[in-house]
């Protein structure tokens, strides 16, 4: 009997590695579980109120999870893992959504229940965090840019379930970007804008070792390439590092 007890313990502990049980678990809140300690009282008592709501009308869940670290899981396995454990949205809708912050690691994850990847896309989910959440976090704003965040996400549920209870105080807001980064990104348009009007008569001119050089007909290379992303999507979210 003992032997046959030790064969099976031995059996779940490789099927069930250690890392599993460091997840952390539903607080009573349920919607807010902030083992990070980075929210305050008022945009906890939010959430709590709006996901309420939102879970009552629909069945649709938003839940928002902060943890000090991942114990050495990867951001993606950590949040889909917590998405099951804590079971969120309807079993049969699987309308839930997660919002994850892990504060060592510094990054982020949007985790999508099937039920709702037609309505927020991986795209969406890292566009609404490039906008309204990444920008507070690095500032270390983690409280604004959660609520913001939960905002964007709450405001575009709402809408696709036509909850009629939305006010201005439930509309996020994107973060200004700095004079300087402003001024920079003017400048970049001109100079794009000047290149092009260069190239449109014929070719341009380069300044080498020996001053000014000949005409050319064509830009040298394969062209512009797009611009490298903040962090990875797929399976149902995206992920952000800030």
């Amino acid at each position: 009997m003992k032997k046959e007890l030790l064969v099976c313990l031995l059996v779940s502990f490789l099927l069930f590695p250690s890392h599993v049980w460091a997840l952390v678990s539903p607080t009573e809140e349920f919607y807010v579980n902030d083992y990070a300690n980075i929210l305050s009282t008022e945009t906890e008592n939010y959430i709590v109120s709006k996901s309420q709501n939102l879970e009552k009308q629909t069945g649709a869940q938003i839940v928002v999870v902060t943890v000090e670290n991942l114990e050495g899981e990867d951001l993606e396995s950590y949040a889909t893992a917590l998405f099951r454990e804590f079971g969120i949205g309807d079993e049969e809708e699987d309308n839930g959504l997660l919002l994850l912050l892990a504060l060592e690691e510094r990054e982020s994850r949007v985790e999508v229940g099937y039920g709702l990847e037609g309505i927020l896309p991986d795209g969406k989910t890292g566009r609404f965090q490039d906008q309204y959440m990444i920008p507070y976090f690095k500032d270390d704003n983690f409280d604004e840019g959660m609520l913001n965040g939960y905002k964007a996400f709450y405001q575009e549920l709402a809408n696709y379930y036509q909850i009629t209870d939305l006010d201005e105080g439930d509309a996020p807001v994107e973060k200004e970007e700095t004079t300087l980064g402003g001024g920079i990104i003017f400048f970049q348009i001109i100079f794009i804008l000047f290149m092009i009007f260069i190239v449109s008569r014929g070719g341009f001119f380069f300044i080498g070792p020996g001053g000014f050089g000949g005409r050319g007909s064509s830009f040298g290379g394969g062209g512009f390439g797009g611009f490298g992303g903040g962090g990875s999507s797929g399976g149902g979210g995206s992920s952000r590092g800030f």
